[in-house]
């Protein structure tokens, strides 16, 4: 696989802790005040799908907190993982199940939320309408990407008029996307075709580029969060669940990000390549601070999930989660 680039996103959400006084039509104006008196750093690397979320929860949480500072960074599930069994950082960010060596190794997973790993195509792509119609079907997906086979984009969606080449992108960095999608056609990571693109962005970003390109993507990648619609120049290729080479009412909920939340929701999307999110610990979590920050991430933070384009969790589930520590 080709590789586009390493592109690594990272932010340092820092809050003063200091009093902050300043004037304001004759008022003072007084930093927060923490009865808790929480003071220290926690550290988080990992999933692009969880990236956008965990920095809604890292501001939160450091406004509540002054003394606390939460450093975020992103560069797929596979660094997550080895960072947090390295130590060096306090939670890895993943977007998918852990394999048995890395819980054998002492990876602690809690559950956060739930997105899904999506089909994406560019809207100007010469099939977009009939795709949007018949939608993409798993033997297609699979004959794809774990087939190798070079498609017109006529034969994905059963126009003979269409002889344009279907160009298949991946992922090249150890992610959670490429490991889910890779799920659903029945295979690994390792098995997918295609040009490897490092990142969620630039995969994005390629799709949006290409009139022929088809990719897969984080919900988060693809709408905007303002107006939960899809982002300039890409779209979802609707997946035909029931395979009976038509999108069905009960199939078509893409055009709206909250929609497909919903859909997820209920199980008409299929899981995988729905899937959940996780936090993960070295063992145990340790610490005053890490321990107030997840419970926060499993109990008022859930809040921010919805608003942020992904999945909270039921009561149930996140009782079970907080049982962990």
């Amino acid at each position: 696989m080709k590789s586009k680039g390493r592109h690594i996103l990272s932010v340092s959400i820092i809050l003063s802790v200091l009093l902050v006084m300043q004037s304001c039509g004759g008022k003072k104006v007084q930093a927060v005040n923490d009865p808790s008196g929480l003071k220290g750093h926690i550290s988080l690397s990992g999933a692009f799908a969880l990236y956008p979320l965990a920095v809604r929860w890292g501001a939160e949480f450091q406004r509540m907190h002054p003394g606390v500072t939460v450093d975020i960074s992103a560069g797929g599930a596979g660094k997550g993982i080895t960072d947090a069994l390295a130590g060096q950082v306090d939670l890895g960010m993943v977007s998918r199940e852990l394999k048995p060596a890395e819980a054998e190794k002492g990876a602690l997973p809690f559950a956060v939320g739930m997105d899904a790993v999506v089909p994406t195509v560019n809207v100007r792509n010469p099939a977009y309408k009939y795709l949007r119609r018949h939608g993409l079907s798993l033997q297609t997906a699979r004959r794809l990407w774990l087939g190798g086979e070079s498609l017109s984009w006529g034969s994905v969606v059963g126009r003979k008029d269409i002889a344009y080449p279907v160009h298949l992108y991946t992922r090249s960095d150890a992610c959670g996307a490429a490991e889910t999608w890779a799920s659903w056609l029945g295979g690994t990571q390792e098995d997918l075709q295609g040009v490897g693109v490092y990142g969620d962005p630039a995969v994005a970003q390629q799709i949006q580029k290409d009139a022929l390109g088809i990719g897969m993507n984080n919900i988060g990648y693809v709408y905007d969060n303002k107006t939960n619609r899809f982002l300039p120049g890409i779209a979802i290729a609707p997946i035909d669940v029931n395979g009976n080479g038509r999108i069905d009412a009960d199939e078509d909920f893409y055009d709206s990000r909250l929609k497909l939340i919903e859909a997820i929701r209920v199980g008409k999307y299929p899981m995988p390549p729905a899937r959940n999110l996780y936090l993960v610990s070295n063992g145990k979590p340790k610490g005053k601070v890490l321990r107030a920050f997840l419970e926060y991430v499993l109990s008022e933070g859930q809040k921010i999930n919805l608003s942020a384009g992904y999945l909270p969790l039921d009561n149930k589930r996140l009782a079970d989660e907080k049982s962990k520590m």
